[in-house]
């Protein structure tokens, strides 16, 4: 097996029940980054393949105690160690993205092509400020790239929602 076959995700699911309730706008992203994050990605857990387990990986993400658990499974369907993030240093940005995504939702339905577009742009930087922040909390933890890095922070950022 190659080393872009062994480095990736193949699965990831979200723990549902940290989620009371999702508009049908944070549902469609949720989807979306489903979708491109399994089709194409860059995901290699340091410590899962030195303990010598192999992927493709399936990953299931829960919030446990403030605390993002990302569990492994290996390839062979072993359980492959958790890497937990502490989120603290993302708060910030997942707050900030709730508010920016919750007035770009509102302006598509009510505002000009050039005011959704200017939203639209403050929303995208919000979630790079996000995805660099989720890459160095990764640090020495997982080898990933700045697109899966992007989808597992929208991905994250749908298990905060409380309803």
């Amino acid at each position: 097996m190659d080393d872009e076959t062994r480095n990736k995700i193949v699965a990831i699911t979200l723990d549902e029940a940290t989620v009371l309730a999702r508009s049908e706008d944070v549902e469609k992203e949720r989807e979306i980054a489903l979708r491109d994050l399994v089709e194409e990605n860059l995901f290699h857990p340091l410590r899962a393949t030195q303990d010598g387990h192999e992927g493709p990986w399936t990953v299931h993400l829960s919030v446990i105690d403030s605390m993002l658990a990302w569990h492994l499974t290996a390839s062979s369907g072993e359980a492959a160690g958790t890497i937990g993030l502490g989120l603290a240093r993302m708060r910030r940005s997942v707050r900030d993205y709730f508010a920016i995504c919750d007035s770009y939702y509102k302006a598509l339905r009510r505002n000009s092509a050039q005011e959704i577009e200017t939203i639209d742009m403050a929303r995208r930087g919000i979630h790079d400020r996000g995805t660099r922040h989720l890459l160095d909390a990764l640090e020495g933890k997982v080898e990933t790239d700045f697109a899966t890095a992007r989808r597992l922070f929208t991905l994250i950022c749908v298990l905060h929602i409380r309803g």
